[in-house]
């Protein structure tokens, strides 16, 4: 006899007697005493039997996650088994049928364990015949579930026991099936079994599977597809008719054939299905994950939110959240706008394609939800190759970006907004001159002021300079007149008033402990993303709200619940007439003649922005917003690209682009917020406003137009520093003069307008200190007298002149300190 026949048939007869005796077991309640079982493997099996808990834990089937757009449309969808649930009445009748024909035709008829077909089985494997299981469909939904079981919690060792040929598993099945049996119906069994089988191809339950091999839905599966499904399961791999069509189809016939013998069909449609043809045509792709989701990186700024530290409600960890996204059948919803966000990636690949070295972000944001409405970039697929990136270029490395980039004079917009909060108005006036040396002036941090000792010649880039009032400064984007501006309202000031309104640095960093003391600041040095400053600048659209930026606008589990989702956490962070004031700046930027008119969205829409360029042109932005929404595009030099690699200048002015609207030749950028970036943001931002109210911005008061009137406090006697500190304590700018006095040079002489003059909040106020008296002139040489011709007269004499010397004048507010010989005003 062949040793391995021999074996088999050993085995065989072994579980004929264990089986037997566990069969009388079960049945009856395990009254019989264990004492009376004979031989090892039927006493080993009984021991194993009466170790076992009575009850197995049934916990819920891992099902897929899916994210939704705000119109519905599928985003993504997450899973570790990709299985959608459905209940026995959404099964076709079919489909039951044909999965208990070939798997357990008397299923309705015996218990939990079938001693005929069990025997029946044992009989025929032992006898040589094909291989035949004897486990009952519910002890097949058991092994599922203890497979299920170890997954979810990544044990491999338990998923290999769930799976081994062994007696203690059989017993292990049979006793927990029996448990079953007493706990649920047949009907409720059968509906566990059709979701928890794996159909291949990813495919999980009957639903999943319909979807993938039908493009249709588990209630609607015909005879023919509901005999292929059920023929899969016996060997996935195998019959996998995507892959293995020939063998599904002969599978498929051999469940027709058994589903005729059992009357469960007739032989018409017998027939019909066994001449049925498998469609690959209806074959739907596996999409799993962000890569797979037509936008991947709004998808991948979901999924880091739903598995960070805000969202506590899906787990205590990292990992838990992760799990939960996977198999929890979760619906999330989110406000982004199919519609807008195609059309903000539309207007990003019109002027920037994915391969150009630069990098190119649009971000658009609800200012008065803080949801994200849009966020696209010019390469916008996931991967490796040329144009592809893994990285999210509008957020913080925390959610997937890269780094940050320096935003330019879109920062002033701060300056603006702490400047009209200490009291100055738009009429603010400064000699802003290009090239200006800020050597030796005083600046203030958050400690108090310091003296900028280094050389610092900024230009004005745009060619405007000389005096101008914070509109005409704003409209120009005039560095040296924000420098100016920035210095009397205080760095630490305007750092607060960015940090406040949003704005973050990528790096994670305290943005005012880091720049409070860069004059620079104003300019734009801090490096950023272009979220965060969507963010900021929404603030300004809120009037002075700010709202967190959010992607989740709710989370249901399978059941229907909702779970705790980021909260917006609206508050107030700067007075509206404040906002109001920078929304008034700002709109003329985008009036003829301004620096931002380019940009300009769909007409009837009020609109407020700012461009932005740094230093050689490395980046230009354009920020900008109407009532409703709000907005930033940026195009940057890509640091890692062949171009700019270990440049320390990189200029994107000149830079040959190939957009989708630049043709054969390409498109040059100009180096621009405006013509540049402003493009981009204007197509974004016309998409995203469809359908919005034409809402028109508030008028600012009169208080912020033409300043509160107050009077100049008494700083008489406190000396030149401590009147300067007193002054600028009470909201006044503080200039220094040096005039010519009696006084010995360095002498404080007072200050100008006098004490209790009534002034506009934020005045500037003038110290002055004294040159010493005013030196003499130094006197005319005498002219050499000419040769006179021989004369026959003498010549009459020249008159004596007479000098008369102009006396000294002084200031009024001086006249006072001259003559009391001490300070004041």
């Amino acid at each position: 006899m062949n040793p391995r026949s021999a074996g088999t048939k050993l085995y065989a007869l072994t579980m004929f007697v264990a089986v037997s005796v566990l069969c009388g077991l079960l049945t009856a309640g395990l009254a019989l005493p264990l004492t009376a079982v004979a031989g090892g493997a039927t006493k080993s099996a009984a021991d194993s039997l009466e170790n076992l808990p009575a009850t197995l834990s049934v916990q819920p089937q891992a099902e897929r996650s899916r994210i939704l757009m705000s119109d519905g449309s599928l985003l993504a969808q997450f899973y570790n088994e990709n299985r959608i649930y459905v209940t026995l009445d959404k099964i076709s009748p079919t489909m039951q049928l044909a999965q208990l024909a070939i798997e357990d035709h008397r299923f309705y008829e015996h218990g939990a364990i079938d001693p005929v077909g069990t025997l029946r089985a044992l009989v025929r494997n032992s006898t040589g015949g094909d291989t035949q299981g004897g486990s009952t469909l519910t002890q097949q939904y058991v092994k599922q579930v203890l497979i299920e079981a170890a997954a979810a919690n990544n044990d491999q060792e338990g998923i290999r026991k769930a799976q081994e040929v062994t007696i203690s598993r059989k017993v292990r099945e049979l006793r927990f099936a029996v448990a079953l049996e007493n706990k649920f119906t047949k009907d409720q069994i059968l509906e566990r079994y059709l979701n928890i089988a794996y159909y291949g191809a990813s495919s999980y339950g009957v639903e999943a599977a319909a979807h993938r091999y039908f493009d249709t839905t588990a209630a609607d599966l015909t005879v023919a597809q509901s005999a292929m499904l059920a023929g899969i399961v016996q060997n996935p791999v195998a019959n996998d008719p995507i892959n293995n069509a020939r063998n599904s189809i002969d599978r498929r016939n051999v469940v027709l054939a058994r589903m005729l013998e059992l009357g469960s069909i007739t032989q018409a449609e017998h027939d019909t299905a066994k001449n049925t043809e498998f469609d690959k045509t209806k074959v739907q792709p596996i999409r799993n994950g962000c890569i797979d989701s037509p936008y991947p990186f709004v998808c991948q700024y979901v999924y880091n939110t739903l598995i960070s530290s805000k969202m506590p409600s899906l787990g205590k960890t990292p990992q838990e959240r992760a799990d939960r996204v996977n198999r929890g059948g979760l619906t999330i919803q989110t406000l982004v706008d199919p519609k807008a966000q195609q059309e903000a990636e539309t207007a990003v690949a019109s002027l920037v394609g994915p391969a150009d070295p630069v990098i190119s972000v649009a971000v658009m944001i609800q200012p008065k939800t803080g949801l994200i409405v849009s966020m696209a970039q010019n390469r916008q697929e996931m991967g490796s190759k040329p144009g592809e990136t893994w990285y999210n270029y509008a957020v913080d490395a925390n959610l997937g970006g890269a780094e940050g980039y320096q935003a330019g004079s879109t920062f002033k917009a701060f300056t603006m907004a702490a400047a009209l909060q200490r009291g100055f108005t738009p009429s603010k006036t400064y000699n802003a001159v290009s090239g200006y040396q800020f050597k030796g002036e005083t600046f203030k941090n958050c400690s108090g002021t310091f003296t900028l000792g280094e050389s610092y010649t900024p230009k004005n880039s745009t060619g405007r300079s000389g005096r101008m009032n914070m509109v005409e400064a704003a409209r120009w984007s005039v560095n040296t007149y924000f420098l100016m501006l920035e210095r009397d309202t205080g760095i630490c000031e305007t750092a607060k008033m960015a940090e406040r309104a949003g704005v973050q640095m990528a790096s994670g960093g305290d943005l005012v402990k880091t720049y409070e003391s860069v004059p620079s600041f104003t300019l734009g040095v801090a490096e950023v993303t272009p979220l965060s400053m969507a963010e900021a600048y929404a603030t300004f659209a809120n009037r002075g709200v700010h709202c967190d930026p959010i992607i989740i606008k709710g989370v249901k589990t399978k059941d229907g619940k909702s779970l705790a989702v980021p909260s917006a956490d609206c508050k107030r962070v700067m007075q509206p007439e404040i906002a109001d004031g920078v929304n008034y700046l700002l709109q003329q930027v985008m009036e003829p003649g301004g620096t931002g008119y380019r940009a300009r969205t769909t007409a009837g829409y009020p609109q407020a922005g700012k461009t932005g360029t740094i230093d050689s042109a490395e980046a230009v932005w354009f920020n900008g917003y109407t009532p409703e929404m709000a907005g930033v595009a940026m195009i940057a030099a890509d640091k890692t690209s062949e171009r700019f690699k270990g440049k320390t200048r990189r200029s994107v002015t000149g830079l040959r682009t190939q957009g989708t609207d630049c043709g054969s030749s390409g498109c040059y950028l100009q180096g621009s917020g405006g013509g540049d970036a402003g493009r981009i943001w204007s197509r974004a931002m016309a998409a995203a406003l469809k359908g919005k109210p034409k809402t028109p911005f508030t008028s600012p008061t009169d208080i912020v137009l033409n300043g509160k009137k107050v009077q100049v406090p008494d700083a008489n006697g406190l000396g030149f520093e401590g009147a300067r500190a007193k002054l600028n304590a009470a909201g006044f700018s503080t200039t220094v003069s040096r005039i010519y006095s009696d006084s010995p040079q360095g002498y404080y002489l007072g200050y100008s307008p006098r004490r209790g003059t009534w002034v506009r909040q934020g005045d500037q106020i003038t110290l002055y200190l004294s040159l010493g008296p005013r030196p003499q002139p130094k006197p005319q040489p005498k002219p050499q007298p000419k040769p006179q011709p021989a004369a026959t007269k003498a010549a009459a004499p020249k008159p004596t002149a007479t000098v008369t010397k102009k006396p000294t004048t002084k200031p009024a507010a001086i006249a006072t300190a001259k003559a009391t010989k001490k300070p004041g005003g």
